[in-house]
């Protein structure tokens, strides 16, 4: 639903009623709620898109609203307070809820508030609808003003400029409830929740903004931006909070995430599964329970609001699962991030340059234009460093990235932020011994809210945007840091540096998407406008013979893709040595390795991943350059399918054959299956092929390599029989139409 329900009246009523706090709401005309909504959903969204649009209904007897999209049903009691009493996944018919709680919890100077919610619920266990009539609501609650309903705007306004599967902000509606206070000392404070539903995705995004509008400054000690009573997973009669399960059927992930663990649910700051008090029927004996979901960053403590300013919560995505299963449940998280953070789906094809002088940019510039690559980055250990703004420097990059744009190719560079010391001012200081001692996540590192790290983001700025720039490798971003100094101009103390020091990082990655900038991160920043994190390996592997090296890269493949797609992760080729390593480790001379040179280039970009093939070149002789454009070929020519998600197969054991499957049921490529023989005899092996997630039922017709076509019979189960051989350490593939 595009349509824009916002309401003048509402908007007049709201500015009145914030300015007198008068306990009333304005409604806008809403379509009436149909039975026939209340239905399970019939199609499998993952295979089959589901065609309702998100929506906001007026349910029976006036008194309820719910936000809809035939997948999630989600409803709030809107008097005399607003409160979630329903929140139905409609792919399997669950129930999530089992009592009410307020919609969000700010402390503000010290004092703890509840925005909206109503009380008086005895039995926590479950909610039925009639108790809901009986519910109160609190004296001191922000209570519900209006609310105003409109088409979801884009988080980051991505300006996308290298090759991308999808371009497109998905769509969907936006509802904005706004609340007030009664109370004199909070009269000036407009509290607005916001809740975004998707098109197509059991999702929904919630937000929380408060905005000052008196004289005075405010501080705001802590905002809970989400506060669920859900059901629990599991009865344990004793146990703690963290050996029992959390509730599986919803999936919660926030834009407040860091730990370089390339993972998000290790990286996550902001999901708290509490135990809750009042649910006294609960089966655990000391109320251990973890059922109550509360969302907030735990070190942020004091941020200071001046007069006028807005504070704007993390925001918390919720999406609805409705099996246990890891592939399906990966799959559903891959959706996500294709459609809230399309620039994830951004992959060029890019080269890791290793270089001394400005001769060798242009000649790997040059190489890359004859393979087919479409981008270089100047790598660590490079001669481009992006702090230097001396007008020589930002002309001389300036004249190389036109050189490489000339030849229709993307370049960019690295620069590393942690892992460094700067100088006693600069640093991040500990907040128990008041030094810069060492106290960072990774031992020294600046504090982003210092005069350097300020100065930092403002020549980073000022190169890209003067040399012409189309890439940016920022190696050790911001990995939440506290810093108790005050005297940086960035942060006031300790309180809301790690909150500053977030937000100078996000703005600088949102900087860069809105400016096409394509940026490599290693910490998870995608729900802010990176496009690229590390596939997760370890670094002295690439000192192994190429031959383990080539089964640990495919199983760091297969296990680095359960949550995140191809193109959201980047893998390594080191061409020449590193982390040490004989003649046995390195591929350099190139075509005297040429075998095992391609086969690391087919496992990678047959994985839709882009690794960093880091050297001083592609290629060192026509043979080597052939082959590598003829797999870079081969991958652009099933580049859609290739950048798709993926099914695991089997992983890479080094006993038997292994394998990944690439599936898209909305492209006329259904599947490409890669499938790999490390042994050093030949292998012949029959397998069931589950093309269940390619949508294809009856037959597919599957091809090997460029071979003939073959008819398959698709059983009801969503599987072929596929039988194949490999060659003694090599591999093969077959697509699927």
């Amino acid at each position: 639903m595009t349509k824009q329900y916002t309401c003048l009246i509402a908007t007049l009523l709201a500015t009145l009623m914030l300015n007198t706090a008068m306990a009333q709401t304005s409604v806008p005309v809403l379509p009436a709620w149909q039975p026939a909504m209340e239905q399970i959903q019939a199609k499998d969204w993952l295979v089959t898109p589901v065609a309702t649009k998100a929506g906001v209904y007026e349910m029976p007897g006036g008194k309820d609203i719910a936000l809809y999209n035939g997948l999630v049903k989600r409803v709030f009691r809107i008097q005399p307070n607003l409160t979630c009493t329903d929140y139905t996944n409609l792919a399997n018919g669950q129930q999530l809820l089992r009592s009410v709680k307020p919609e969000a919890r700010i402390n503000i100077n010290g004092i703890v508030y509840n925005i909206g919610g109503l009380r008086g619920q005895k039995e926590n266990a479950y909610l039925l609808p009639g108790w809901v009539d009986g519910l109160t609501a609190g004296d001191s609650d922000f209570a519900l003003q209006s609310f105003a309903i409109g088409a979801i705007q884009p988080h980051v306004n991505w300006q996308p400029k290298v090759w991308a599967t999808n371009t497109k902000q998905a769509a969907g509606i936006q509802l904005s409830l706004l609340f007030a206070s009664k109370l004199p000392e909070l009269k000036a404070l407009a509290v607005t929740v916001q809740y975004e539903l998707y098109n197509g995705l059991p999702l929904t995004i919630k937000s929380v903004s408060i905005q000052n509008n008196g004289s005075q400054p405010v501080t705001i000690n802590k905002v809970v931006n989400e506060i669920l009573g859900l059901v629990e997973e599991e009865s344990a009669v004793v146990g703690t909070p963290a050996e029992m399960k959390k509730q599986h059927g919803i999936y919660v992930e926030t834009n407040y995430a860091f730990n370089n663990a390339m993972r998000y649910d290790i990286s996550d700051q902001t999901t708290h599964w509490n135990t809750d008090s009042t649910y006294t029927s609960q089966v655990n004996y000391n109320y251990q329970t973890p059922c109550l979901l509360e969302v907030y960053p735990e070190k942020v403590t004091g941020v200071v609001l001046a007069p006028g300013e807005t504070y704007h919560s993390v925001r918390t995505c919720e999406l609805l699962m409705d099996s246990y299963d890891r592939e399906r449940r990966g799959l559903a998280i891959r959706k996500m991030y294709r459609a809230i953070a399309p620039w994830t789906t951004a992959n060029p094809i890019f080269m890791h340059l290793v270089s001394e002088n400005d001769q060798q940019v242009k000649d790997a510039v040059d190489q890359c234009a004859a393979t087919g690559y479409e981008a270089l980055i100047l790598s660590f250990g490079s001669h481009c460093n992006m702090e230097d703004s001396s007008a020589k420097n930002i002309a001389t990059w300036k004249a190389l990235a036109a050189y490489a744009h000339s030849k229709g190719i993307k370049i960019g560079g690295y620069s590393l932020f942690s892992s460094r010391r700067i100088s006693d001012a600069d640093d991040v200081v500990d907040p128990v011994t008041g030094k810069p001692d060492a106290a960072a996540f990774f031992g020294n590192a600046p504090c982003l809210g210092s005069n350097w790290g300020l100065a930092y983001i403002a020549k980073l700025k000022h190169f890209i945007s003067n040399t012409g720039f189309d890439i940016f490798e920022n190696d050790g971003p911001y990995p939440g840091d506290v810093c108790a100094s005050t005297k940086h101009p960035g942060h006031l103390g300790l309180d809301d540096s790690q909150w500053n020091q977030m937000e100078l990082q996000k703005g600088l990655y949102h900087w860069c998407s809105e400016n096409g900038i394509y940026v490599n991160a290693p910490d998870w920043y995608f729900l802010d406008g990176t496009n690229k994190i590390g596939i997760g390996y370890r670094e002295v592997n690439f000192s192994l013979p190429r031959e383990q090296q080539m089964i640990l890269n495919r199983q760091n493949i297969y296990d680095g893709l359960w949550e995140k797609t191809p193109s959201m992760s980047w893998g390594f080729v080191p061409l020449t040595r590193y982390q040490g390593g004989g003649p046995e480790a390195v591929l350099e001379p190139l075509s005297q390795h040429l075998k095992d040179y391609k086969q690391l280039m087919v496992q990678y970009y047959g994985a839709g991943v882009q690794a960093c093939y880091r050297g001083p070149r592609l290629y060192d002789a026509d043979t080597t350059r052939k082959t590598v454009a003829a797999v870079v070929g081969w991958y652009k020519k099933y580049r859609d399918i290739l950048n798709a998600d993926i099914i695991h197969l089997r992983r890479a054991d080094g006993r038997d054959w292994d394998g990944i499957m690439h599936v898209d049921p909305a492209g006329k490529t259904k599947g490409l299956v890669l499938l790999y023989n490390p042994l050093k005899t030949a292998i012949t092996r029959t397998i069931k092929l589950p093309l269940y997630y390619t949508g294809l039922a009856n037959t597919a017709h599957v091809k090997e390599q460029e071979g003939v076509v073959k008819t398959f019979a698709v059983d009801k189960a969503g599987n072929i029989t596929l039988s194949f051989t490999i060659a003694a350490e090599s591999y093969t593939w077959f697509t699927v139409e």
